[in-house]
């Protein structure tokens, strides 16, 4: 199966589309943004302090508790997000979990299991842990145009998978971000690369054709819309962002 990347960079090839292949011009290959991140970046001390217990994660999975060493994008309050590590877990006797959770900048903060957005699991490395921390904050920090780049998904290539997602038949028209990912590439996504996609789809140009879709209050999944919200939302959004945004002109 060809990957949309692969059939739109043809076209530009081809001459039919010469803004298809402009797009994809000025993506960086010699040196990521993740790895210039990680220059600049101060070292993460608390990570190498314990070897990390977490197993597995839910980013993709719900209704289970985390496990210490687990690193997550967590609200400390509304709309202010932060990354961090699980120290230690409490079940309360009502039947949820808190957390405790050393975040980026060394701050222990108790959380309630509805604050944490989306979780990674820990290498048991130390040195794997500490390069895949670096990464995660990156991609948290990362601008739009910055997650686009990484990923190397451009406007146009968002717009192609939604309309890929909402011409299948006999599906519910809906994606998480590694089949998102898949999709565009035709390559499994990393750990990281899911945290990216899950970042673009969750930006304001992505929820022009994709809704969130949420299990006990995460997001999990996104829904594309039908085409004729997508023309609306489109000009509304293009109102106050076509100086900005190269979907305005998709």
């Amino acid at each position: 199966m060809y990957s949309l990347l692969a059939v739109l960079t043809t076209i530009g090839f081809l001459g039919f589309e010469t803004y298809a292949f402009v797009t994809f011009s000025h993506v960086h290959h010699d040196l990521s943004f993740l790895q210039k991140h990680r220059l600049v970046t101060s070292p993460n001390v608390f990570l190498s302090k314990t070897v990390c217990e977490a197993k597995k994660s839910n980013g993709e999975e719900t209704g289970h508790a985390l496990a210490v060493g687990t690193f997550v994008e967590f609200e400390e309050k509304k709309n202010r997000s932060h990354v961090g590590k699980i120290l230690k877990l409490d079940h309360k006797s009502s039947g949820g979990v808190r957390y405790t959770v050393e975040s980026s900048t060394g701050q222990t903060l108790q959380i309630a299991s509805k604050a944490i957005l989306y979780s990674v699991p820990c290498p048991n490395s130390p040195g794997q842990a500490s390069k895949l921390f670096s990464d995660f904050e990156g991609i948290h920090e990362a601008s739009q145009n910055q997650l686009e780049n990484e990923l190397n998904i451009s406007p146009e290539l968002l717009q192609m998978a939604w309309e890929e997602v909402a011409e299948m038949e006999g599906g519910d028209h809906t994606l998480t971000p590694g089949i998102f990912f898949e999709l565009i590439h035709s390559k499994a996504a990393s750990k990281i690369e899911k945290y990216a996609a899950w970042k673009l789809l969750r930006t304001q140009m992505a929820h022009i054709f994709f809704r969130e879709i949420k299990d006990h209050g995460l997001v999990v999944a996104f829904k594309a819309k039908a085409r004729k919200a997508v023309d609306a939302a489109k000009i509304a959004f293009c109102k106050t962002h076509i100086d900005d945004n190269e979907i305005c002109f998709v």
